[in-house]
């Protein structure tokens, strides 16, 4: 029963997402209900199976050998499908009405709607090679997504985001391969699968291989220097990029490199080598790097994708410090980031639905029109700062925690670039708001557009992310002490 509940929350959202244009529906309301519907069914799917964890493998087909396509549900796997489950039905609320008058709405519902899926089979995924299969699936049906508005920089934003993830693909590809060929099983397993008879005296070609392995996978995580795509990717429509930037795209490509890093290559042969080093120095120098490009840039959207470009990276230093702690603190600021992160871009589609603005400059006194969605977007933004008392302090923490006990120069230079990051968010994020409710003495009240706040369906999403960011500021010590077990499997030597 729970193995045909495993199958399905993979398959219902993709067969279900295909017929979305095929079906006859009488009115627009009659396919909203059913693509709501199917979401929600899915993710009460999901839940169920959450609750009643699978414990055997289900193995959907096989090629040859241990090359197959199978999915089993372990604690990592719990933590990241519960994270689509939780943000599908209310991201796709949000798009009922940012989607009202787009002619081509039937093909966005579809392909948003196969994401979800998909996103289920990486989070389930059961060795390396589903992974892969999933990992560029999901690259090939977020592509016309990006290519929504069909316009001109659309065009050349997924013409990038293609050569990107192409170039990803092969380099994933070749660490995969190297895996199959010197591990003792292509499942993923905590501590790693490589043979020592098979890689002994080929250490520095194995790490070789990690680094491009990691890079392959860490391309849909925006790591320096292959962070490009990610704020041209922002020409879609905000529903796309709330989700691209806060689960679909991103968030896979940082559960891969978890999968990689701590259940293929092992941290045993990658701790305190050269590829540690290395991935690490990138992944610091893409946190500050990603807040100092947010900080120069004027379209809000732009400024969210470079926040997200920073974030990630956060995510990504968790990784690389290769010590259960820093698993936990990685998954602890993939789970927080995802709320923090759509939030605000779901505020900033909100103001660009209904006023047609999308420079920070043209947001002056705008807060007194929309004070929800500018008070959610405070909200937002003092939590990706780290503010005490809302959820991204307690997964900074958790990440400052863990490089610290980590203990190398390393680590310190990236609790370093936390704070730097931390005080370059608080300008980009806090200077929106400012402008918004507190425009100057001289502004004109007049000149702002006769807009407010938007519908149920756009709001509704956005007060529950914000409830979300606060409890789990206030009452983070579950999630917390869940996400310590769940890394705890890791052998420590």
């Amino acid at each position: 029963m729970h193995i045909a509940v495993m199958i399905t929350v993979v398959l219902l959202p993709i067969l279900g997402g295909i017929l979305i244009p095929l079906l006859p529906f009488r009115s627009r309301r009659e396919m909203l209900w059913y693509i709501e519907a199917l979401v929600l069914i899915n993710s009460i799917l999901v839940t169920t199976m959450l609750l009643f964890q699978p414990q055997a493998a289900f193995v959907l087909f096989r090629f040859t050998g241990n090359l197959r396509v199978s999915f089993h549900l372990d604690g990592m796997g719990r933590v990241f499908a519960a994270l689509a489950a939780a943000l599908w039905p209310l991201a796709i609320l949000y798009s009922f009405e940012y989607m009202e008058n787009d002619p081509n709405e039937k093909s966005f519902f579809m392909f948003y709607v196969i994401t979800y899926g998909i996103t289920l089979g990486i989070a389930m995924a059961d060795n390396i090679l589903t992974m892969y299969f999933f990992f560029e699936m999901m690259s090939l049906v977020t592509l016309p997504l990006i290519m929504h508005t069909r316009t001109r920089e659309a065009e050349l934003a997924s013409r990038s985001y293609l050569y990107y993830m192409i170039g990803g693909a092969a380099f994933a590809f070749i660490g995969m391969i190297f895996i199959l060929s010197y591990g003792t099983t292509s499942a993923f397993v905590p501590g790693g699968v490589l043979d020592p008879d098979k890689t002994g005296g080929r250490t520095d070609m194995m790490l070789l291989m990690y680094v491009l392995c990691f890079l392959g996978f860490g391309v849909k995580t925006a790591v320096w220097p292959f962070s490009g795509w990610l704020p041209r990717a922002g020409v879609a429509p905000t529903p796309v990029t709330a989700l691209l930037h806060a689960v679909a795209v991103v968030n896979t490509g940082a559960f891969a490199t978890m999968r990689v890093t701590y259940y293929s290559f092992g941290t045993g042969l990658l701790r305190g080598t050269w590829a540690q080093n290395v991935v690490m120095a990138l992944v610091i120098f893409t946190i500050v790097y990603g807040c100092s490009r947010a900080l120069k840039e004027t379209h809000i959207k732009r400024r969210l994708a470079w926040s997200t470009v920073s974030n990630l990276s956060y995510i990504l230093f968790g990784v690389v410090l290769m010590s259960p702690l820093g698993l936990a603190g990685a998954l602890c600021h993939m789970l927080f980031h995802s709320f923090m992160k759509i939030g605000s871009f779901f505020c900033a589609g909100a103001v660009m639905h209904e006023t047609g603005r999308s420079y920070v400059h043209e947001l002056d006194g705008m807060g007194r029109k929309m004070p929800i969605v500018f008070g959610i977007f405070t909200l937002c933004g003092m939590a990706l700062m780290g503010v005490p008392g809302l959820a991204g302090f307690v997964s900074k923490w958790q990440l400052a925690r863990a490089a610290a006990d980590c203990g190398s120069p390393l680590a310190w230079v990236g609790v370093a670039a936390l704070l730097v990051s931390a005080l370059l968010t608080a300008i980009y994020m806090l200077t929106i708001s400012v402008r918004a409710f507190f425009p100057g003495k001289d502004f004109d009240d007049t000149a702002l557009p006769d807009a407010g706040d938007p519908g149920w369906k756009m709001l509704m999403p956005l007060v529950i992310f914000a409830a979300v960011i606060l409890y789990f500021g206030l009452h983070s010590r579950p999630i917390v002490e869940f996400l310590n077990k769940v890394a705890a499997v890791m052998p420590t030597e």
